[in-house]
């Protein structure tokens, strides 16, 4: 049943350093997919139209619309782009079951539309709920492809909306576009 003959077999676990290397791998590579395909579809107006603004239809993004999009897109971009990172990381199946949870319990946050004190992922990664927030806004469509780790892509190929957080007069914080 357990698929073991009675002789004793170990399997190597790869080490920490290993793991990291993969994880940082599969960031990237999903990163960069993300970016391209994204921006492809606000690009493109036929996609646009008919695929991604299923997604824009929320202008104040909520944590379950993160993942709030058209068929084909949760397949070009996330299906195939997940299948990218872990192949071309080299990560076991077990370290992928933890490398796309964390992916998308980041890429929830980003669409919660809150800047919660302590929050670790704004602490880590530039790619935040503010950031995501001034791309869902009417004038950020433009802007801020980047999903779900990093911005380097906006910045490298000139997409990139810095960002201020500015208190509310009832409260809470608001993501707004610095105008250069």
């Amino acid at each position: 049943v357990t698929g073991n003959d009675g002789e004793s077999s170990t399997v190597q676990q790869p080490s920490l350093i290993v793991l990291i290397r993969q994880f940082v791998i599969a960031m990237l590579v999903l990163d960069t997919w993300q970016y391209f395909m994204h921006r492809y579809m606000h690009h493109n107006k036929f996609l646009y139209r008919h695929i991604h603004s299923q997604h824009h239809r929320l202008v104040v993004p909520y944590a379950f619309g993160a993942l709030y999009n058209h068929p084909l897109e949760g397949l070009l971009l996330d299906t195939i782009g997940g299948a990218l990172s872990f192949l071309l990381s080299g990560m076991s199946p077990r370290t992928s079951i933890f490398f796309f949870s964390f992916a998308t319990i980041k890429t929830v946050d980003d669409h919660c539309g809150l800047w919660l004190p302590g929050n670790l992922f704004h602490l880590f990664f530039r790619n935040n709920s503010a950031y995501h927030d001034i791309h869902h806004q009417l004038y950020g469509t433009k802007y801020n492809f980047s999903q779900p780790f990093f911005v380097m892509w906006d910045r490298i190929l000139g997409t990139y909306m810095p960002y201020s957080l500015e208190k509310r007069a009832d409260g809470g914080l608001e993501a707004r576009p610095i105008k250069d």
